[in-house]
């Protein structure tokens, strides 16, 4: 256990804590009152009292080691490189920043006496098992290079578990959406940016694909959940609730009272068919359940890219 004295708080590095979901975490843990370490390539977009920032890549040794600091008792590890088209073109690159950095992060942390590490994974390690539920406990099958490099940092957390007793969780995010995405290229991002500008959106096939979204502050609310629970193995933080392209964009208009025009195109191979998880085990191993309906998720994130275009941000 990473020793503490008694007149400094406990200490959380959040890699990857300049990004969408990663400033939403540390915004929650600076809330607790504990410290926050961030390192991530990228500057913060508004610095948050109590936060050290350490800007470069977890690839260099020096970065690594000032970014597990003393009093630091634990670890959530959401830096990545998470385009699957990318990691189709770039696999050894892919496998540098998700498995090497996970396992350097790891043995610093025990050597350290950290105890506590949290990984955001994907659901993409089981692969493509068309319209079936995903649970936590189907066989790892990834069919891309990031999904194998996510199924191999979930088998270095649970090695890493066993062997020396940390506490280790991976986190399955589904489809993350909600206020502080407006940079980001997922299909709720592209909806509002095309309200905004009067355009329209292209929809793979006939839109009935499923998927499920989840907002951040459930994600973020799950992390901490699993942060606090102690658990060790895997937990899928999501809705729970599966929606067709269809009907995203039917609320969509519901939620802004705008137009959204569909474009539908020939879908690209290797198009899932659908996403549905089954978040129950989760509800029974780190407490998570989803409470914000995709009506008023997507509210808040209209909200917000109103906001944006304002310039109220």
């Amino acid at each position: 256990m990473a020793t503490q004295t008694s007149w400094e708080p406990e200490r959380v590095l959040v890699t990857g804590g300049s990004g969408f979901i990663g400033r939403a975490v540390v915004g929650a843990f600076r809330r607790r009152a504990m410290a926050v370490t961030v390192a991530d390539r990228e500057p913060p977009v508004d610095e948050i009292d109590g936060v050290t920032y350490l800007k470069g890549d977890l690839n260099d040794p020096g970065i690594r080691d000032a970014a597990v600091a003393p009093g630091t008792v634990g670890i959530v590890h959401l830096a990545a490189r998470t385009s699957v088209l990318q990691s189709v073109e770039h696999p050894s690159e892919t496998y540098a920043d998700n498995v090497a950095v996970t396992q350097e992060l790891l043995e610093l942390a025990r050597a350290r006496g950290v105890d506590r590490f949290l990984l955001a994974s994907t659901n993409a390690v089981v692969g493509d098992i068309g319209a079936a539920t995903i649970t936590e406990d189907l066989p790892l099958r990834p069919l891309t290079p990031y999904g194998a490099t996510k199924a191999a940092c979930e088998m270095l957390l649970s090695g890493y578990a066993g062997a020396y007793g940390m506490t280790t969780c991976a986190l399955r995010f589904t489809n993350v959406y909600g206020p502080g995405m407006a940079h980001k290229d997922s299909f709720v991002a592209r909806m509002m940016r095309a309200v905004l500008s009067g355009d329209g959106v292209r929809v793979y096939g006939d839109g009935e694909q499923r998927r499920d979204l989840v907002h951040v502050d459930d994600v973020v609310a799950g992390t901490l959940r699993a942060w606090d629970s102690g658990y060790t193995g895997r937990a899928i933080i999501g809705s729970g609730h599966s929606v067709s392209v269809l009907e995203m964009i039917a609320t969509v208009r519901r939620v802004t009272g705008r137009p959204l025009p569909e474009e539908h195109v020939p879908a690209p191979g290797g198009e899932m068919p659908a996403v549905v998880v089954d978040v129950s085990r989760s509800a029974e191993t780190i407490g998570h359940r989803s409470s914000i309906p995709l009506a008023e998720g997507l509210a808040t994130t209209w909200r917000y890219f109103l906001e944006q275009e304002e310039g109220l941000l």
